[in-house]
């Protein structure tokens, strides 16, 4: 896979890179990105040399039609963990155990603190748990990452990318050590993924908003569904004030018609008395 996709990613792109000395030769670390794009996925490991393997949504592994299928078998391909996120916390558990499993290998681990894409290139509130408690069970180091610019490249619902050059910044390895056993406060795991949140906000210089990508996203929703309805509000106003003015119109002429025909009348009643009308 890194020579049949990563190698001609890197020739068609020409991903730019800082920082790659952070990441380890050997042992467990992990990758936390902020995740502007589907591409994220395919451009981290395309310049690395190591496999990173990600939690993936299920939805990646089980969507029909061509594109799904091709989708299915990039993320088989490198090995990525689906994951249904629809058990409310079972799947978080499930997250949180294929991670730690990831790392007892001594592998690399990414993950995307955000838990999904974010809705509009800023930076949101991580959550803490997988992040955190994937790193204080484990011990191993964070590596904070920033992907620059991939949002451009393949905007959501975009099927074929625009060639351009996306950047990755890699940061120093962040250590945890001093909270290790602690994985089940949650104002520990709140301090961690703060930190690394902030590390990420340095590197890729977003602006950073304090709710959760999620929430953003509903959001923006309901914000679309409101302009929607009042569009379509307005619309209906303005056929019914057409209506209204042509009914309007329609009766002035027929009061016009009225007026004219009476006059009409009234001349001839004139004519046949012999009297000027």
């Amino acid at each position: 896979m890194k020579v049949a996709i990563g190698g001609p990613l890197r020739v068609a792109f020409r991903p730019w890179v800082e920082g790659l000395e952070n990441i380890p030769a050997e042992g467990a670390a992990i990758l936390a990105s902020n995740h502007l794009s589907f591409s994220d996925s395919f451009f981290l490991p395309a310049v690395l040399d190591r496999k990173v393997t990600f939690i993936a949504k299920a939805e990646y592994f089980t969507t029909p039609g061509v594109k799904g299928r091709l989708t299915a078998a990039f993320f088989k391909g490198v090995g990525q963990l689906p994951v249904d996120r629809s058990g409310g916390r079972g799947a978080g558990e499930a997250a949180v155990r294929s991670g730690i499993d990831v790392l007892e290998r001594g592998e690399l681990f990414g993950i995307y603190p955000e838990g999904t894409r974010s809705p509009d290139g800023r930076l949101y509130r991580g959550k803490p748990g997988g992040l955190a408690r994937v790193a204080l069970a484990t011990g191993a180091p964070v590596i904070p990452v920033a992907m620059i610019d991939t949002e451009k490249i393949q905007p959501p619902g975009k099927v074929l990318p625009k060639i351009m050059r996306p950047g990755i910044r890699i940061g120093e390895p962040l250590d945890f050590s001093r909270y290790q056993g602690m994985e089940h406060d949650r104002f520990v795991l709140r301090a961690v993924t703060d930190e690394v949140m902030y590390e990420i906000m340095k590197l890729s210089g977003q602006e950073y908003v304090d709710i959760y990508a999620t929430a953003a996203k509903r959001q923006i929703a309901e914000a679309a569904k409101a302009d929607k309805e009042a569009e379509k509000a307005a619309k209906a106003a303005l056929a019914q004030a057409e209506k209204d003015q042509a009914e309007k119109h329609a009766a002035q002429q027929g009061s016009e018609q009225q007026g004219s025909e009476r006059r009409d009348d009234e001349q001839r009643d004139a004519e046949q008395q012999g009297e000027e009308p």
